[in-house]
């Protein structure tokens, strides 16, 4: 019979999600900024999953985006990075497998009337960024910048085993020749 210590710890660690065996949970979240709300689900069952993004308070379109992704949401915020007093999703994603490669699904809301795709380069494009990357992506607005965040791994590396420190690349949004692109500012290691 086990003690209650090591129930409460076992509770502890599925709460947190910490089981690398457990279920992972759907994800279910309502984000709102400057009048316009963003209700994001996912099933995160399996390795290709239906996101669903319904906006609302759009001027002229409020039509629900649903496209299949490769992994789970791990996480959402709505923020306005340009300033422009329009907000924008962001919806990160991590792929399946011992990888976690991070991926980024977003939309502007365009003067507060429809949702235009934002665009992130692959870090294949920024050798400078790529080099040492094996996924486990992290991602999160800071201030008026999307950061990502990543471990480095040396060659003789595993990849449960990172040595190399880690490196965090800041996105400025910006306005492209057809939409929305979030281009790389700036490039730290630590």
């Amino acid at each position: 019979m086990p003690t209650k210590t090591f129930v409460c710890l076992w509770g502890v660690i599925l709460t947190l999600g910490l089981c690398p065996f457990a279920r992972a949970a759907g994800f279910d979240q309502t984000l709102s900024l400057e009048g316009i709300s963003f209700h994001i689900t996912c099933a995160n069952q399996g390795s290709i999953n239906p996101l669903r993004i319904e906006p609302k308070g759009l001027k002229k379109r409020n039509d629900v985006i649903t496209r299949d992704i490769e992994g789970a949401v791990t996480g959402a915020e709505v923020s306005d990075l340009n300033a422009d007093g329009s907000p924008e999703i962001y919806v990160y994603v991590s792929s399946a497998g011992s990888g976690s490669y991070g991926t980024l699904v977003a939309y502007s809301a365009n003067k507060k009337k429809s949702l235009s795709e934002i665009y992130l380069p692959p870090l294949e494009e920024t050798p400078k960024a790529m080099k040492g990357y094996m996924g486990h992506d992290e991602f999160a607005v800071i201030e008026s910048s999307l950061a990502r965040r990543f471990p480095l791994y040396k060659d003789a590396d595993t990849n449960s085993a990172p040595s190399g420190g880690m490196r965090q690349i800041q996105y400025k949004l910006k306005a492209g020749e057809a939409g929305w692109i979030l281009k790389i500012h700036r490039i730290d290691q630590f």
